[in-house]
């Protein structure tokens, strides 16, 4: 990818006064010290990756401690990943000798997967254990407690009498779990699951890395700012020519748009038919594609009239000035220009974490560069 230099990041001041990004509350602390005392004890890690992010999401405090342990790292959120460069990522751990599987925790069967991939790596010692810990862990937001209930779920149909055990609790913001909880996933040998809260290192010294972080909602919006990580996502985006891919979108029209969405859907509406579940709105859903369409328009038409270089600071800054105006018109917000690029950097970062604006993934892959699927 076309890499976001690094000097025009310092100027856009991650944080105040720039430098270091520094967000260890009190109880990331203890449960750093938990984690640590639980993983002399596990017989396998768990490692929660997000998949847009496979090296940034890593804890490199823990990584000495992973080192020598079994040990699966789980691409969380492959869904909103550029699948077509999963495959570079797998070969890459795989080099580094550490299995790796991409995953949805949402999904039964991907967890299952997941699930089988760890008894296959537990396969030698359960000979010889009468019980096996396995811990879950990763940094906030990646979809620990998401992957924890999906485990639950599966566990239940195996051990019922756990059915008073509460689910992990899932949100948006990170931190949510914050304490550590066990439930047994397994009888003869006895395997137990361990959730663990996430955990930042207490401080992050490459700005790029924490921005790449705060894009995907593993440190809060309050500590950066939506707008500097809305900059950043566009100045990702701008260098690595993501808004050419819309170039199909001008010139039509919202019917064919509607036309194409209603063939993408129906296998949806199918799915969730069968499922019982509420039936899809399609009014909902054009008001979201026609939203989402009109974003991709605009930032393809304010990149390729842009005239200047994409190498240059001032003039990348430029034309992100330019495309949070262009984007202020394009989501339809009136507010007065103090309150205007707050508004859209919110609603085109939930367009991006929702995955509406398309699949990314943000690390550099050795020997490809990234494209929208």
């Amino acid at each position: 990818m076309g890499a976001v230099r690094k000097g025009w990041l310092g100027q856009m001041g991650f944080n105040k006064g720039g430098g270091n990004i520094n967000w260890f509350p009190g109880h990331m602390a203890a449960a750093t010290r938990a984690i640590r005392q639980r993983l002399k004890l596990s017989d396998l890690v768990i490692e929660v990756r997000d998949a847009r992010i496979p090296l940034s999401s890593a804890n490199e405090d823990l990584q000495p401690l992973l080192s020598g342990k079994r040990r699966v790292i789980a691409l969380n959120k492959q869904d909103l990943a550029n699948r077509n460069l999963m495959h570079g990522w797998i070969s890459y751990f795989n080099s580094c000798k550490q299995e790796c599987l991409p995953i949805n925790a949402h999904s039964r069967s991907s967890v299952q997967k997941l699930l089988d991939l760890v008894e296959f790596k537990l396969k030698e010692v359960m000979t010889r254990e009468p019980t096996l810990l396995v811990m879950v862990l990763g940094v906030p937001n990646v979809g620990k407690s998401a992957l924890i209930n999906s485990i639950h779920q599966i566990a239940l149909s195996r051990f019922p009498v756990q059915e008073k055990r509460k689910k992990a609790r899932v949100g948006p913001l990170p931190g949510v779990t914050q304490d550590i909880a066990g439930f047994k996933i397994a009888h003869r040998p006895s395997v137990y699951v361990l959730d663990t809260p996430g955990v930042l290192v207490p401080s992050i010294p490459d700005i790029e890395t924490g921005l790449k972080l705060a894009l995907a909602g593993s440190v809060k919006d309050s500590v950066v700012g939506e707008e500097r990580i809305a900059q950043y996502l566009l100045a990702v985006l701008n260098t690595r020519g993501t808004p050419l891919h819309w170039k199909h979108l001008v010139g039509r029209d919202t019917e064919d748009l509607h036309l194409e969405l209603d063939k993408k859907l129906e296998s949806k509406i199918k799915d969730l038919l069968n499922k019982s579940k509420k039936p899809i709105n399609k009014s909902d859903v054009y008001r979201v594609q026609d939203m989402v369409s009109e974003v991709q328009r605009t930032l393809y038409i304010t990149h390729s009239e842009f005239n200047g270089s994409l190498e240059d600071e001032n003039d990348l800054e430029t034309l992100i000035d330019h495309q949070f105006e262009a984007l202020q018109k394009a989501l339809k917000i009136p507010h007065k220009a103090s309150e205007a690029r707050i508004m859209v950097s919110k609603k085109f970062l939930t367009l991006f974490r929702t995955g509406k604006l398309g699949s990314f993934i943000l690390d550099d892959v050795p020997d490809a560069s990234d494209s929208v699927s």
